[in-house]
Parts: C-alpha cells; structure tokens; sequence
C-alpha cells in the first residue's frame, strides 16, 4: 500500500456534483484528486432538464454555449386520452428572456451529455477523473483526513485537508459519518429507461394514461440523441423485464398500440421515489454534496440542479479558506444549500402528487432563478433595505455601455473566480483594489454607463451605494456610501486581504 503527498481536496463521486466541484477547483489553482468508482461514465439520462439558474452557472463555468448546441427545448406535451382523442399542451413555463433573467427556458439535455461536456471542460482545465478507483475508509482529525484508496493499481493512502462526498444517494461517505438521511419512500416505483424505438414522431412528448397510476406511460424524445426516454410507474413488488422485448410489452400494454417498438435498450433502471434530506451537510473535514446529500423525486427536474449548484456554492469557499480565509467560512455552505434542498424537495414532491392526477405543468417555481441566502450570515446590508433587491438574492443580469462605447453585460464581469464590486454613482472608490476583487463604477462618470436604465431597475440602488456580488453570483453586500466600514470588514471576513492602501503603508 502506497502513501502519497498531500493535496487539498478529495473528490468522491464523478457525477454532476463531483464535476462542478472539481472544475471550481481548478480554475482556482486548488490540487485536488477526483475519484469515481465505477469503471465507465455513467450513461443514462436520469438529470435531463437543465433550469434557467444552472444555465448562468453553466455560463460562468464557460460551457453553457456548448451544453445548448448538445440538447434543445422541451418539446409539447401530446395526451393520448381514452376516447381516442389527442390534445397537446406545454410541459414547461414559456416566457421571453429579460435583461435581468437572460434564459428562462429549461433545456432538455440528457445526463450523459452534460457530464461529458464537464469531463471536456475539465480536460481543459488540466484535470480528470479517476475512474475505477473507490473511496474504501478515511478518518479525519484536526489538521485534515486520511484516506484509503482502491484504484486500478491497487490500494493507496492519502491525505487531504477536506473530503466531500458526491457519491450519490447510497453515499459511503455518508454512511461512515453515520449522518442521519430522514425523509420518506413516496409510494411510487417507477422504470426510466433510454431506449431506440420506432413509431412514435420526435417532434412531442407522448403521454398515456395520464392521471391514472397503473396504467400511465410517457415517451420522450431525448434531444442531442437518437433516443427516446421512457417513463412509468410500475407495481411495487416484482420483477420488471427491461429488455428491449420487455419494453415493447410494457409500452403495448399501456398505449393499445402494436405498433412502436424498443429495438434498444442503452440504459434502464427501476427504482423507488425518495424524498431524503441528510441532517447534516459538514461533519469537521468531510461534507456532502448532491444525492448524498438530497434524493429527490425526478418530477420538477430539481435533483441534477441542485446538486450543482450545491457544488458551485462549496467550491469558492474551500478555496478561499485554502488560501487562508477564516475556516468558519465553510459552515456556511450548509446554512445556506440545506434550507434549499428542503423546500426543493418539497417542490418535486408536490409536483408528484400533480403528476398523479394528470396535471404536471412546470412554472417559474422549477426555474431556481428565485432561489437566495438572504438569511445567510455572509448577507450584508447597511442600512437594513426595505424591498427590492436584497443582500443573499441572486444578482440579476443587465445590459450597460463601457466607457469606450462597446456593450457590456453584468454576467461578463461576474464572469470568473473574483468577487466584484459595483460603485452606483460614486465619486471615488471608497474600497482600495485588492488581489480577487474587481471593481467597477457605473454612472456617467464611470467605466460602465446605465444606458438603458436596466442596471438600476434590477438593483434599486441611490447614488453612492456599493453591490458587493459574491464568486457564485449571489448578492453578498449591499452597503451605502457611509457605511464603508462594514464592506471593508465584510471583506476581510471572506479572505479578501488587505487592499492596496494597506500594502503600501506596510512597505513603507
């Protein structure tokens, strides 16, 4: 058994979650080791909807123009109703795009598809997966966790400052904090399988039985694929043949129809709905992200986008505290990403009910753009705002001019591992410039010029107020020009350093 050197983080889980988090990392400079068990990525399409939120997120990541040119919209719903009649309706929420919220469509890409563009953007960033190398023990003390490795090469031990398990909802890692994961099986199993077939067009998503619990069946087109996603609940007991024979019975058995056939199986899974919540999201050196630390019922299509955003959320503040951040940074993952599990949770399963009685329409409420932190302890405010925009919710969009005459949009300065910094009106920068903090005044005197007047109607500010935007795109501080002093502190607080003013005075 080999011993190695020590690196900073230990990925378990090489899924959505376990990828964001490691291309966080290495955008930062943070080492890292990303492991996953299983020999081969995983195939299926289990996470094929991709919210309005983690589309900004995947744009900051830089692979959001890639992930659309993969997938496509969600095509319309078409009911086949019992008296032989066809009705169409929309699955998704239609609503145009605004300054403030640039994409408001969901997208339908199929699981397989984003992991694969993450791998690349990984790739890129000079990192990859392990596969076939499995998490088998660790112990942690105050200094960091030691780990033991079972890889292609045998076992290994390393040491890590921080572990955090992406391993899913049978998480290891879980199971050996013995982390409590309460919550209840929703009455339903189901099959989801992704499949070749014939008969049925690609141009809708076909629904029978809709609102009836034994017999309804849905058979979607998988954009980016040749495939079709088939989807149903099944009895809760017994075995259910899911060869492509198998399949085509079911779907005969469902529809009436002799006429569409599986010709294929790629992936296919039975499964029981959960809706689990882990108590705890940290436990000293070691944390949860994604399925092990919520398991959510596929309905709403929360459980993908919110794991990556719990992973885009942990990955700034593990590399802040690695370059020498107060650790209790860190404790504010889990007081702000499991409140939102919780009501994510409470979402999908409310959609399942609305699925179980033929009415399964997806709003704004799935979209995550409303999701925020503004009971957070890292949420500013000076003085305390009453309305609009609030410290904690997410930083809109908008359009402005940049000095030089060119446009700008907000998203393109977020853009990156810094924090930035918005001076409204401000007749000089009250905050000295420092190493992982942009700065920018917009006004007529500024570096970016409110043309449009979208800047201000997003962010309600008056003249000499400061928007403090945090790495993952949420209002950290929102602070009036007197009351700099507190933006000076809030900065320290989240390992910002001292500015330039108090380098200078320490050379002198």
């Amino acid at each position: 058994m080999s011993q190695n050197s020590t690196v900073d983080v230990l990925i378990s889980g090489a899924g959505a979650a376990g990828l964001t988090l490691a291309i966080e990392l290495a955008r930062r400079g943070v080492s890292f080791r990303l492991i996953e068990k299983l020999n081969d990525p995983f195939r299926g399409s289990r996470g094929k909807g991709i919210q309005p939120r983690s589309q900004e997120v995947f744009e900051d990541l830089g692979i959001l123009d890639r992930i659309v040119s993969l997938g496509g919209a969600y095509p319309r719903q078409r009911d086949y109703r019992d008296d032989g009649s066809v009705g169409e309706s929309e699955v998704v929420l239609h609503e145009p795009p605004t300054p403030a919220e640039p994409y408001h469509l969901p997208l339908m890409v199929p699981q397989v598809l984003t992991e694969g563009v993450m791998r690349e953007r990984l790739l890129e960033l000079g990192h990859h997966p392990e596969f076939g190398c499995e998490l088998i023990g660790f112990e942690q003390d105050d200094a960091g966790v030691t780990a033991r490795l079972n890889g292609q090469s045998g076992e290994e031990t390393i040491r890590v400052r921080w572990l955090v398990g992406a391993d899913g909802g049978r998480s290891f890692v879980r199971h050996a904090l013995d982390i409590g994961f309460p919550g209840k099986t929703l009455g339903v199993r189901a099959i989801v399988a992704d499949v070749v077939l014939t008969g049925l067009d690609r141009d809708a998503w076909h629904r029978f039985g809709e609102g009836d619990m034994q017999r309804q069946i849905a058979l979607c087109p998988l954009a980016g694929t040749e495939l079709f996603q088939i989807q149903g609940p099944i009895p809760l007991e017994g075995e259910i043949d899911l060869s492509a024979a198998g399949l085509t019975a079911l779907v005969g058995e469902r529809t009436g129809r002799d006429d569409i056939h599986v010709r294929s199986v790629s992936w296919a899974s039975a499964f029981n709905m959960n809706a689990r919540l882990a108590d705890r999201y940290r436990l000293g050196r070691v944390f949860l992200a994604g399925d092990a630390a919520h398991t959510h019922p596929p309905t709403g299509g929360q459980g993908l986008n919110t794991s990556v955003q719990d992973a885009y959320n942990l990955g700034w503040k593990l590399a802040a505290v690695a370059a020498g951040a107060p650790d209790a940074l860190l404790d504010s993952y889990e007081e702000e990403r499991r409140p939102i599990a919780a009501a994510m949770l409470g979402l999908a399963t409310n959609l399942l009910d609305a699925l179980k009685r033929g009415d399964l329409r997806r709003g704004r409420e799935v979209h995550q753009l409303d999701i925020g932190y503004s009971e957070s302890s890292l949420a500013l405010e000076k003085p305390e705002r009453r309305g609009g925009l609030l410290a904690g919710d997410r930083a809109p969009d908008a359009p402005l001019i940049g000095a030089a005459g060119q446009p700008r949009r907000l998203f393109e300065l977020f853009k990156g591992t810094h924090w930035t910094l918005l001076g409204y009106e401000i007749e000089q920068a009250a905050v000295p410039a420092r190493r992982g903090l942009h700065i920018h005044s917009i006004g007529r005197r500024g570096d970016l010029i409110d043309r449009g007047g979208h800047f201000l109607d997003a962010y309600t500010l008056t003249p000499g107020d400061f928007v403090l935007v945090r790495p993952d795109g949420y209002i950290g501080a929102i602070v009036a020009s007197g009351d700099s002093w507190a933006l000076k502190a809030y900065l320290a607080k989240v390992g910002l350093g001292r500015g330039q003013e108090s380098l200078h005075a320490a050379t002198r």
